[in-house]
């Protein structure tokens, strides 16, 4: 191996309360012999990541600007409402944005949802992060909405989270730079999606032998023995034409039966 050449290697970012278990235990089995490394980084901080190319695609949550990005949407999560467990809120399996109109919301610098107006009444001051909200709110300060995979991130036993409805909703998406769509890419997109190792659009699909008609009539030719129905009428066509009755007789054509001789004069 010269100096230039190096081992193929796949850098994957990702954001917080990203799952990303299901798809690396796919690649480790799909691609043994390429390592993945997990790279996570700050939602602000992402897209950024991507273009310096400091990793080869990356889970990260929508909006983004798609000037020289590639983004798939995947999925879209749940907004909750993120509580101390004696809150009234915590007696609701979900409460509206209206209801928390008189409480504290927290909005930290780093938040991840598209608030035209922010809910509730404002802090003094915007938390720095998320996690810094989340100590906050079990202070007493006031409350925090988040994608619930971040409430479950952040999960202390003194909190507990609700459902909210009637606000914006955090969409996490996989993203890559448009000019670097490599095979790699290519390959942990097919197992994002949901693609079979032997898809007819994955790369590393083993192809199979074809079957010409003569292989498969030779095939079903020799899987034939004499007890097939085959071979059972073979049989039949041969007792008819040569064999004998059950009853001893000669089960072939009859002959016309012989008279007595005439006398002559």
């Amino acid at each position: 191996m010269t100096g230039s050449e190096e081992s193929p290697s796949f850098r994957l970012a990702y954001v917080p309360g990203v799952t990303l278990s299901k798809w690396v235990r796919i690649w480790n089995e799909r691609l043994p012999d390429v390592p993945l490394t997990l790279v996570p980084v700050s939602a602000a901080e992402a897209p950024g990541l991507l273009r310096a190319r400091g990793a080869d695609a990356g889970f990260l949550r929508l909006p983004i600007d798609r000037t020289d990005l590639s983004a798939i949407p995947l999925y879209t999560e749940t907004t909750v409402v993120v509580i101390p467990k004696d809150h009234l809120v915590a007696a609701a399996d979900e409460v509206s944005i209206e209801e928390l109109a008189d409480d504290i919301v927290l909005h930290p610098l780093d938040d991840t949802l598209e608030w035209e107006r922010p809910p509730g009444r404002p802090a003094l001051e915007r938390p720095a992060t998320t996690a810094d909200a989340v100590e906050l709110v079990a202070a007493g300060v006031g409350l925090l909405l988040v994608p619930q995979s971040l409430a479950r991130l952040h999960h202390r036993r003194d909190l507990t989270y609700r459902t909210v409805t009637g606000t914006p909703q955090s969409r996490v998406a996989l993203s890559w730079p448009e000019e670097a769509t490599t095979d790699l890419v290519d390959d942990f997109i097919g197992i994002v999606r949901g693609r079979t190792v032997n898809s007819t659009r994955g790369r590393r699909s083993a192809p199979e032998e074809p079957k010409t008609s003569a292989g498969r009539a030779a095939g079903k030719s020799a899987g034939r023995s004499p007890g097939t129905a085959a071979g059972k009428s073979a049989g039949k066509s041969a007792g008819r034409s040569g064999g004998t009755s059950p009853r001893g007789g000669s089960r072939g054509s009859k002959l016309p039966k012989r008279g007595k001789p005439r006398r002559r004069s």
